[in-house]
This record gives structure tokens, C-alpha cells and sequence, in this order.
């Protein structure tokens, strides 16, 4: 069995600025997490041979023990590739750079090719783990940093959370400047990161005044995957309404506006919508509490922004292989348990998480070729489908055979145990956006089975 797995990123850097540092495999742990050492029996060049260590403690040590050396089998400028034996498996890692308009794009292709069965998942587990898009961000700083003109200054809430950090890095690798407002300060974080408490104005306002462009994203609060007791439903709106009036009132003692401001909001608004399309001028119903009980207070506490445009962008479920939510469909799916949830009937909207970037970007004004109105746009890909489609393309994805269905008494029972909120798989949304399909936009996964494929991987 072939296992395919690749990542791309676009840095504002010429490719020779780029091979500088990727054509030394030397360097790979100066910024991609998957290695925590890299030895080489020579300067780096076709047939040198040499020795990683993975990041990962459980299969690192294993690794450098009875791995045989790696070879390098391609280093020319644009391509570096290293070939690693393994006893039932080898294993091919590939650094393309392909030279575009204003910089270039980086790719990271890792094929591995072993037995079929649990061997082969094994041997996977060991091969070191893909770039993450904070990799390139170090990489784009290490090499660069990239500069580009009328840059950015993007003060992000909550820009520690999954989305905030592939922002960041994403508008980093562009030659942007974002800045995280964080409780706590991450020591190897590539970003400029400054203190809140997520409720006041305080000196972490200073970022608003800046000289230049200057741009909010507020995507604080408190993750959702919590029992819906009154007590965390009022920290899911709590924790979100408070962030945004404190940005709001940050904003008002500014003296020009912010350019731009991109508010999060979540699809879950709508609550248990049925087979009605939710768009952007779906009225809101009455809802679940922990649904269009948190989501619309977040929207309303932005009013009175000084901003020049307004983005609230009601995002659906965020596709990312490395997001919580995606882990946990994958862990269930290889498990066994891959079936339809309660009827299957359920509506689930969903976006590849390089759409909801490319949505980030034009809300920021980012993109020459869109531009957004002010006011609400949805974050979903056009093509939403069925509980029991997405169970059934899970499957396929990951070469499951079919699974018994999950009954909504079993999923509830089952929801105490994990701490979690058993409406999160019984509700859904049938969710697309009129405004982004007005404005020109276009999804790059607009289909689920070839957005789980570049997730996941490909097996032949």
C-alpha cells in the first residue's frame, strides 16, 4: 500500500532565498517540527547519505536505532528529496519549490510505501509528521523574512487557537505582521504575541495604533465541545461577548479606524436548522442556548467597531487534519464506529480549512481579485452533505468497511462520558454562502471526498 500525504504554503520569497535554507537538510529542525536532529555524512548533495531523529519521543529514539541512513536522491534548486529505507517500507520525503507571481510555493510531499494492514499503520505512525503551516512561517522568517509593500499589522484574539495559528502563519509567509493577543506567552511561537485577560483595554491596545495598515481578527472564546450546563453555556457567550467589547472599546480610542475588521461567528447560530438553507439572510430562529444562544450576542457585542469594513463571518465546521474535531472523526472511523449518527439525516456544512484562509484573506482585503461587503458572510463550501455522507466518505477516505449506525440514545449516553455535547452530532446546518458566490469567489474544495483526500492522504 502507497501513502500520499502533501502540504503547500506561498512565501513572498524568491525560491533561491528558500533553497538556501530547505537544501540543507541539516536545517530541517531549525524550523520544521517533525525532526528533532538531522546528521549528514558530507555537504548536502545527490547520494550523500545521513540519519534523523523525529520529534516524536515514542518513535525518535526507535527510529535512530534501526533505521538505516537515508539518502538524498534529488537536490537541484527546486527539488530536495531524501529516500529512507525501512525494513517492510520506504519512505520518500520531497521539498518542491515552484516559482509564481510575488514569491513562491513550497510543498511538502511524504510517500510511503509498506504492507497493508496494521504493519503499515505502524510504520506510518513512525514517519516524521508533515509540515505544520507554523513550519513555513519559521522557514519564510529563517529565509527571509518575506516583505511585501502596504503590509499589514494583524492583531488577532484568540490567535492561539487552531485557526488563529494557521492565520498567523499564513499572513506571516505573505510578509504580513501578525500579532496574537494571548493569556499566556508561548516561548517558541514565531509571532509577536502580547498579553490579555480577554475582558479589558489594556496596553496590548498599543498594537492598534501602530503606523501602517492595521486590521482586527477576533476569534477568542471558549471551545465549544463542552456538556451545554448553564454554567459553560454562559462561559461559551461570556468569553466571547467580553473579548469583543474589549477590542470594540480598544478600537473607539484610536484616532483613525482600523482598515479592517474580521469578526468570527459560527454557522451554529441557525441551531437545528432542518432541510432549510441557511445563508446570509436566513433569519436567526430562537435556537438552542450553547447554539443562537452564544452566537448571536457575539455578533451583536461588535457594534460600534471603528472599524472602515466589518466582515462577520459565520463559519461552519473547519476541516483541518490536525483540528480536534477532525481527530476525533478519524479515531472513530478506524475504530470501527465510522456509521451514521442517530437518523444520518443531519445536514453537515463544512470548509477545507485553505478556503476559510482564502476567505480570512479577502475579508482583509488580501485579495485583489474579491472583495466583500460589510456585514455577514458564511464560511461554508457549497456542497454540504448528509451525517451518513460524510461517514460514508470518511470511510472511503480511510479504507474502512461499513459500520454500524450510532443511535441518538447511545450517542447521548455515550456524550456524558467524553464531556461533550451530544447536539454537536444530532443538529445540523445545510449552510452556503450567496455573498462569496456574488463577490467572484472561488472554493478551491468545494467537494468533501477530494478535501478528506488532501487531508488525509491518498492510498493506492
Amino acid at each position: 500500500m502507497s501513502t500520499t500525504r502533501s502540504h503547500s504554503q506561498f512565501i513572498a520569497l524568491d525560491a533561491e532565498a528558500l533553497w538556501s535554507v530547505i537544501g540543507d537538510p541539516a536545517r530541517l529542525p531549525e524550523w520544521h517540527s517533525g525532526y528533532r536532529e538531522v546528521r549528514l555524512d558530507g555537504p548536502p548533495g545527490i547520494g550523500v547519505c545521513g540519519d534523523y531523529v523525529q520529534a516524536n519521543p515514542s518513535v525518535g529514539e526507535l527510529h535512530r536505532r534501526l533505521a538505516p541512513p537515508f539518502t538524498i536522491d534529488a537536490a537541484d534548486g527546486r527539488v530536495l528529496a531524501l529516500t529512507q529505507p525501512e525494513p517492510v517500507a520506504d519512505t520518500r520525503i520531497e521539498f518542491t519549490l515552484v516559482p509564481v507571481d510575488g514569491g513562491t510555493v513550497v510543498t511538502e510531499t511524504v510517500t510511503t510505501t509498506a504492507a497493508v494492514g496494521a504493519v503499515s499503520r505502524f510504520i506510518l505512525s513512525g514517519v516524521p509528521q508533515l509540515t505544520q503551516r507554523t513550519d513555513f512561517a519559521r522557514l519564510a522568517r529563517l529565509a527571509g523574512p518575506p516583505k511585501v509593500d502596504d503590509a499589514l499589522t494583524v492583531v488577532i484574539a484568540g490567535g492561539s487557537g487552531a485557526l488563529g495559528q494557521h492565520l498567523a502563519a499564513d499572513l506571516t509567509c505573505r510578509g504580513h505582521r501578525p500579532v496574537i493577543l494571548t493569556r499566556s506567552v508561548d516561548p517558541v511561537s514565531p509571532f509577536d504575541q502580547l498579553v490579555w485577560d480577554g475582558r479589558s483595554v489594556g496596553a496590548w491596545a498599543d498594537a492598534l495604533a501602530v503606523d501602517g495598515t492595521v486590521a482586527v481578527v477576533n476569534l477568542a472564546g471558549k471551545l465549544v465541545d463542552c456538556p451545554p450546563t448553564a454554567r459553560n453555556v454562559a462561559a461559551l457567550r461570556d468569553s466571547r461577548v467580553d473579548a469583543t467589547r474589549a477590542l470594540v472599546e480598544a478600537s473607539k480610542t484610536l484616532h483613525a479606524p482600523v482598515a479592517r475588521w474580521l469578526q468570527a461567528s459560527t454557522t451554529a447560530i441557525w441551531s437545528d436548522a432542518g432541510e432549510q438553507w441557511c445563508v446570509e439572510s436566513t433569519p436567526l430562529p430562537v435556537g438552542l442556548p450553547q447554539m443562537t444562544g452564544v452566537a448571536q450576542p457575539w455578533e451583536e457585542a461588535v457594534a460600534g467597531a471603528n472599524t472602515e469594513h466589518l466582515t462577520v463571518l459565520r463559519t461552519s465546521i473547519v476541516l483541518d487534519g490536525r483540528s480536534a474535531a477532525m481527530k476525533r472523526l478519524v479515531d472513530i472511523t478506524r475504530a470501527g464506529l465510522g456509521g451514521r449518527v442517530g437518523s444520518g439525516k443531519q445536514w453537515f456544512s463544512w470548509i477545507h480549512v485553505d478556503d476559510w484562509l482564502a476567505i480570512a484573506r479577502a475579508a482583509l482585503g488580501l485579495d485583489p481579485d474579491v472583495e466583500l461587503p460589510d456585514g455577514v458572510v458564511v464560511g461554508a463550501s457549497p456542497n454540504p452533505v448528509r451525517n451518513v455522507e460524510l461517514m460514508a466518505a470518511l470511510r472511503r477516505a480511510l479504507h474502512r468497511p461499513p459500520a454500524p449506525p450510532t443511535p441518538a440514545p447511545i450517542l447521548k449516553v455515550g456524550a456524558v462520558f467524553l464531556r461533550t455535547d451530544p447536539a454537536l452530532g444530532l443538529t445540523g446546518r445545510r449552510a452556503r454562502s450567496e455573498v462569496l458566490a456574488e463577490a467572484g469567489f472561488e472554493f478551491r474544495f468545494p467537494e468533501l471526498d477530494a478535501a478528506l483526500a488532501d487531508l488525509l492522504g491518498r492510498s493506492v
